[in-house]
């Protein structure tokens, strides 16, 4: 059966979540989630001149990446459809000190409200899988990008090669789901939900086909920590 990712499912889900939601990312990722973010703003450095947009920002890493690589000198925006999440996300903007550089708003990856041609880079982490309809946040993504911008999709993949494949799919859907039971009380179901997700999603040359449908040239992808998560790059 597919898995359920209705806006009203996953919308709750993570709101209920969201008080334990870093702490439950650095912990199962052994921390290495972080490294994903710095690699993907270094690979995909922010210019001056435009803003940056980062979609299904959650509680905002991955905006915070980079605002803090532009040197607070490049508007940043963050979206996400989860109250919960962005209130996290807005309480660690403003112990960066911020100051207005880097916004949260509240929006549907679906349904930006945002006009053409206006982002100089679109990034999205571990989120797009989580969108109702991936082709539809994808086209949105190219729309609110200018000609010339870029569009990044960090996601978790599973490893191809084994016996890396074997222990990554063992940990992923039986320890990660009991560690998530023991931690995350009430919102165990996003942590069982997440596997089944990631592995229903289209990933390499599957998602690369779908970007050059949404618009994009110049489509790549490149694996991270031997494929566990893939940085997935294009061009507008």
């Amino acid at each position: 059966m597919p898995v359920d990712k209705s806006t009203d499912r996953v919308r709750g889900m993570f709101d209920r979540i969201a008080g334990r939601y870093d702490l439950l990312n650095h912990l199962l990722s052994m921390n290495v989630d972080r490294y994903w973010r710095r690699r993907t703003v270094r690979m995909v450095p922010p210019q001056a001149d435009g803003p940056v947009l980062d979609l299904c920002t959650g509680t905002g890493d991955l905006a915070l990446a980079y605002y803090r690589a532009s040197g607070g000198k490049t508007p940043i925006i963050g979206a996400d459809f989860s109250r919960e999440m962005l209130a996290i996300g807005r309480q660690k903007s403003q112990r960066a000190g911020s100051n207005g550089q880097l916004k949260l708003v509240e929006a549907d990856a679906q349904q930006l409200p945002f006009p053409d041609d206006v982002f100089q880079i679109v990034t999205v982490a571990f989120g797009l899988r989580n969108v109702a309809d991936t082709d539809r946040g994808l086209r949105e993504m190219v729309r609110v990008c200018r000609p010339g911008g870029k569009v990044a999709i960090l996601e978790f993949t599973t490893p191809r090669r084994q016996p890396i494949r074997g222990l990554y799919l063992w940990y992923f859907r039986h320890i990660l789901p009991r560690l998530a039971r023991l931690l995350a009380g009430k919102g165990e179901d996003a942590y069982n939900y997440l596997p089944a997700s990631v592995g229903e999603f289209p990933a390499y040359e599957q998602l690369t086909e779908r970007m050059r449908a949404a618009g994009l040239t110049e489509v790549r992808f490149h694996p991270f920590t031997l494929g566990v998560a893939t940085l997935y790059l294009g061009t507008k």
